[in-house]
């Protein structure tokens, strides 16, 4: 039933609204590809354990979860979103972070 629902909800949502959101799923399945399998079976194992709440983690598993959270690139996402959705093309800049070195 709730698949059916999904459905009739994604009929009432304007054409463009539908493709931005197919582009933000492809970009973060590039991002959720970055890491191994393992280490994605580890991070849903790590979300599980801490229910959604960082404090419940060890700072051990805390610090296991911030390493393949940055290894996903997060960053990156958010400003790919971000230029997906602008409707003007942003600066490298803005998309990418500042140079680091």
């Amino acid at each position: 039933m709730r698949v059916t629902s999904g459905i009739r909800s994604l009929r009432r949502l304007p054409a463009a609204k539908l493709l931005a959101l197919a582009e933000i799923v492809s970009l973060a399945q590039e991002h959720i590809t970055r890491l191994e399998p393992h280490e994605r079976r580890r991070v849903l194992e790590l979300l599980r354990v801490g229910r959604g709440r960082p404090s419940k983690l060890s700072p051990r598993q805390r610090a296991e979860l911030h390493m393949l959270v940055a290894k996903a690139d997060p960053r990156l996402f958010a400003g790919m979103v971000a230029d997906k959705l602008s409707p003007v093309k942003l600066p490298k800049r803005v998309v990418r972070g500042k140079r680091s070195g």
